[in-house]
């Protein structure tokens, strides 16, 4: 693979909104496959409230399931509570923060407002540094948002600086309702890689399938080398309170990065293994 390319995995994405409760053997089973494909980190499971998000509950169980690998794992963490719960485990490498743009996204996702969030990853980012983790933070609505609040590069710059002020250096953009078009994702990649040079700036887009390869390519002419994807183009944030849009389908991100001739690295077999078992799972 391009060793500056960071594939990641995000089976916590397909399923956290999933209707039906998939069994914690199935869950497990599922993301053990996926650590056979060589990623740079798999997504794999929340510390937040099982109210809110039933299907996350047993994120620890699944995670002591898990078989041994130089794949990373990234959970994510809404507070503190969460963070603290993650980091008794080593195993996880990553914890990710979302952060929204959108003030009405923020109360709707975190229940607090982008200041008191700034607050909650101020807490976190210590937590990580005293226990060997990285913090990852997603810009949620980082390409607009539907609710009405203002949006503009300069807001989305603004706060992706305070972030990075609490030393994170690695945010990545999210295009949590899939409303962005190839050439605003674009525009955003190319204005904020060079805007923080010390910062991976990475994209986890939604998109429909007929919109998939276009904003993978987007955000990989401009730059963008960390990309997230989930086997299936599965999944979305349900709490953006409107119908699911989906992830962008892995496979459709190899097989343009094939078609650009980049290698991904990756073993298709254990590819096609795990895309078979997710075939079984979402049904």
């Amino acid at each position: 693979m391009d060793p500056k390319a960071q594939l990641v995995e995000c089976p916590r994405d397909a399923m956290q909104g999933w209707k039906r409760i998939i069994p914690t053997l199935v869950k497990a089973d599922y993301i053990n496959a996926l650590l056979d494909v060589g990623f740079h980190t798999i997504d794999f499971g929340s510390f937040v409230s099982p109210k809110l998000v039933p299907q996350m509950s047993d994120t620890a169980d699944v995670l002591r399931l898990l078989k041994p690998s130089g794949t990373r794992l990234l959970a994510i963490v809404a507070n503190l509570r969460g963070a603290e719960e993650a980091c008794r485990f080593n195993r996880i490498d990553y914890l990710g923060f979302p952060f929204s743009v959108s003030e009405t996204f923020q109360q709707r996702n975190a229940n607090s407002s982008r200041e008191e969030s700034l607050e909650r990853l101020d807490g976190i980012q210590g937590l990580c540094r005293d226990h060997g983790k990285e913090l990852v933070v997603y810009m949620s609505m980082g390409f607009g948002n539907p609710y009405g609040d203002a949006y503009s590069l300069e807001i989305l710059t603004g706060w992706m600086k305070r972030v990075h002020d609490l030393g994170v250096t690695i945010i990545s953009l999210a295009d949590t309702v899939g409303m962005a078009t190839p050439a605003e994702v674009k525009q955003v990649v190319e204005e904020t890689i060079p805007a923080f040079p010390g910062v991976t700036v990475g994209v986890h887009l939604h998109a429909d399938p007929s919109a998939m390869r276009e904003k993978f390519l987007a955000a990989w002419i401009a730059g963008c080398r960390r990309i997230d994807g989930a086997i299936g183009g599965i999944g979305g944030c349900p709490m953006a309170d409107d119908e699911l849009v989906g992830n962008m389908d892995t496979a459709a991100i190899i097989r343009s990065l094939e078609d650009r001739g980049v290698d991904t690295g990756l073993d298709m077999k254990a590819f096609e293994k795990a895309y078979t078992l997710a075939g079984n799972i979402f049904i």
